[in-house]
């Protein structure tokens, strides 16, 4: 399912959530913000939109937005500020990404171990993922 949810400056930033999905709708949430940051359909410095309405965008609980948040927060992806709401700030530790992308890769192609996914194949996704975010960079 897409949801078109609106910015505090009136601009439209798609998010797609699964409602069937076994994932948490707040890891979703997450996930599509931090895709929209690494294509640039969310810039540094926009604000999202406000807890109420993102959650009412949705059909979500507002609890559910403002944990998407929070963890956003901790992860260096946004500022929180009471009057402002929650603005895309980006954390830019490039030591500290690349141990957290170490920690998530090592689940990610352990499980592709575990199905017979070749090195070929895991490199040839990951350029394939990669070329995809540097091309919509290049589009904006």
């Amino acid at each position: 399912m897409y949801i078109t949810g609106i910015t505090k400056d009136g601009e439209k930033m798609l998010l797609q959530i699964d409602f069937n999905s076994d994932e948490a709708i707040y890891i979703q949430l997450r996930n599509q913000i931090i895709i929209g940051i690494a294509t640039e359909s969310i810039r540094e410095g926009d604000p999202l939109p406000s807890v109420r309405q993102m959650a009412d965008n949705i059909g979500i609980n507002m609890h559910t937005v403002n944990k998407a948040y929070s963890v956003l927060k901790q992860e260096g992806f946004v500022k929180l500020d009471r009057r402002k709401g929650a603005i895309v700030s980006l954390d830019v530790d490039k030591l500290r990404v690349l141990d957290e992308m170490r920690k998530d890769l090592s689940v990610v192609l352990a499980r592709g171990v575990c199905k017979n996914v070749s090195c070929e194949e895991v490199h040839q996704l990951v350029d394939e993922i990669f070329q995809t975010f540097l091309r919509s960079q290049r589009d904006e």
